[in-house]
């Protein structure tokens, strides 16, 4: 087994490089997907409908993320994130040549079961080579891929379905997902695991610890934000705001970008404190701020101040997600972190999965800023849930 201490920077970067390709190929697969919510509609799907369809790679993501991790845990990263990005490839292009609509749905699930494959394998190959102090930056990298998927996705996804039909759509995160099986092959490297004590292998989630737990639905309640503007932004601005579908795009694309940057930040101010919790709170007070503001200005229709806002909200409600998934793959430990994140995700991606179809419904019965203002709520939610102490 390869040492720490006998591989050079330039193969940690690399693999680091191979985990943000393969985790972004698995964020378009299960974040782009809302991005077909305008094809959807203009053949005459209801919002519902539409929204339940495009959650189904979500769904097939939250069935499996703990057993991947459990997976993880057990035989290590670079079998899982082959064999998942494999499927998540063989899935998309089954999609892309389909007709019937109910094969469609049942690829878009297989899809998001290899999606899930990466979740929890590049992470722990990040923590795994790199040191406790280069971490937060390293994780706020390898978190990039999730806003990065979503912006490609936004910038591609809506454009191949309006010329080529929404099946054609899934090409995009296929393909991408086909290279990433063969690069993570070729160049990933199992991290070494320290000799195993029996307080090692202890199960952190027993003995009165609430410490994971809080940061679990801390997450939750802020992916809310989140998945409201990923979902339901280009619709907004698209309806409500007159913009073209390709303008739309565009900006959804762009912010995501300052998404990824805002994740960067995030990680390397967490290095620099020493901390994840304390930076967690900053940006949880933030998203609650932010939202609470867009709510106002849609409500008002002052779109100078709200497409700013929206901005703003969606570089902020992204920031949070390396702060918290590096917390829990240390907290976990080797043994367990696997499982852990896989519990992270599976959590989050409950959430992504119930906003499409039930914020579709809301919007249908009272309009955008109502689910803005609900999604600020969560966000409040959070703030007191963030633990505190000495723990990171």
């Amino acid at each position: 087994m390869v040492e720490v201490t006998q591989l050079g920077s330039g193969r940690r970067w690399l693999m680091l490089a191979l985990g943000v390709f393969a985790q972004t190929s698995s964020s378009i697969f299960i974040h782009g997907t809302p991005f077909l919510l305008p094809a959807l509609t203009a053949r005459g799907d209801s919002l519902a409908s539409a929204g339940a369809l495009v959650a189904l790679p979500t769904v097939g993501l939250v069935c499996t993320l703990i057993a991947w991790g459990y997976v993880v845990d057990r035989i290590g990263e670079r079998i899982v994130l082959v064999a998942g990005t494999l499927l998540m490839f063989v899935a998309g292009v089954a999609a892309a040549v389909v007709d019937n609509p109910v094969a469609f749905g049942v690829l878009l699930f297989v899809g998001g079961i290899g999606a899930a494959s990466s979740n929890g394998a590049s992470g722990r190959v990040i923590v795994g080579w790199f040191p406790p102090d280069r971490r937060g930056l390293a994780m706020g990298i390898r978190q990039t891929a999730q806003p990065l998927g979503v912006g490609i996705a936004a910038l591609t996804i809506p454009w191949v379905a309006a010329h080529h039909g929404i099946p054609a759509a899934m090409l995009v995160p296929a393909l991408m997902a086909g290279v990433a099986a063969i690069g993570c092959l070729v160049g990933i490297i199992d991290p070494p695991r320290p000799a195993a004590k029996a307080a090692d292998r202890a199960n952190p989630y027993r003995g009165g610890d609430s410490t994971l737990w809080r940061i679990h639905s801390v997450s939750i309640l802020l992916v809310v934000p989140q998945a409201t503007l990923w979902t339901f932004g280009l619709l907004w601005l698209h309806v409500d705001l007159g913009w073209s579908l390709a303008a739309a795009g565009a900006l959804m694309t762009v912010t995501q970008f300052l998404g990824a940057a805002g994740r960067i930040g995030a990680g390397a101010w967490s290095d620099r404190v020493g901390s994840r919790l304390g930076p967690l709170r900053q940006v949880a007070i933030g998203a609650a701020v932010a939202m609470a503001a867009l709510t106002i200005t849609a409500w008002t229709d002052w779109w100078w101040a709200a497409v700013p806002l929206m901005v703003a909200a969606s570089v902020i409600s992204v920031s949070d997600n390396g702060l918290a998934f590096t917390a829990v793959a240390e907290i976990a430990g080797p043994f367990w972190s696997g499982r852990g994140l896989g519990i992270q995700n599976t959590g989050q991606n409950l959430a992504i999965a119930a906003v499409p179809p039930l914020f579709g419904a809301v919007i249908t019965a009272t309009g955008f800023p109502v689910v803005y203002a609900l999604a600020a709520l969560a966000a409040v939610a959070a703030v007191p849930l963030v633990p505190s102490g000495s723990r990171k």
